[in-house]
């Protein structure tokens, strides 16, 4: 039997884009772990994006990332600018400098 193409997607399933807000068929969607390891499925509910908000992500790694940001907040209030100021301290010292050679 051929499917009439009006039931949502695959799974008849509508979900919504996590950057900004509109419904949309699931199959017309694109996975976003917040993990950033879509490949390993077990357990995950996964969020959504439209293509276009998809397209406006960085898909840069970010393997150290969330390591990183709790290291950093360590628990405290912080205000932006003294959590900036730590990230600032903390990418050098593990990374180098911005305006070093490697940048």
């Amino acid at each position: 039997m051929w499917r009439s193409g009006s039931d949502g997607g695959a799974d008849g399933k509508t979900v919504v884009c996590i950057a900004c807000g509109s419904s949309l068929r699931r199959s017309d969607a694109r996975e976003y772990d917040k993990e950033g390891d879509r490949w390993s499925r077990r357990g995950k509910d996964f969020e959504h994006l439209c293509k276009e908000c998809y397209r406006n992500l960085c898909h840069q790694p970010r393997d150290e990332l969330e390591a990183l940001l709790v290291d950093i907040a360590d628990d405290e209030e912080l205000s932006r600018s003294d959590f900036l100021e730590r990230y600032y301290g903390a990418v050098e010292e593990r990374y180098g400098s911005a305006e070093g050679p490697e940048s």
